[in-house]
């Protein structure tokens, strides 16, 4: 994994994994596949390639109150993502709970 800083937009140039919520560039994610690496590069989780696996990964770490799975979710609720139906009410708890939690983006999408 490189430590190169992601170029803005971080959303187009880089992806969340479901597994661990963390951010790793596209280029180094295909370089990974390349190899041969099937699974997370941090956590080392297989790829899951279905929504509903994937909801219920972020789910339990929101149950263990990661903010940054909390906005992640939120985010899901607001665009109506990943099998979740659209409920700004729900994105915008979840998004303050992961403020509040100290998620420096969902303080961002809440001034946005």
């Amino acid at each position: 994994i490189c430590t190169l800083p992601i170029p803005l937009p971080m959303g187009k140039h880089s992806t969340v994994n479901a597994c661990c919520m963390k951010r790793i560039c596209i280029g180094c994610s295909l370089a990974a596949q390349k190899r041969g690496m099937l699974d997370c590069a941090f956590c080392r989780i297989p790829f899951s390639d279905n929504d509903a696996d994937n909801l219920a990964m972020i789910k339990a770490r929101v149950q263990k109150k990661d903010p940054d799975a909390i906005h992640f979710l939120g985010q899901n609720y607001f665009h109506g993502q990943m099998g979740v139906q659209k409920d700004i009410r729900k994105a915008v708890e979840l998004t303050e709970e992961a403020a509040e939690l100290g998620s420096i983006e969902a303080l961002f999408s809440l001034g946005n």
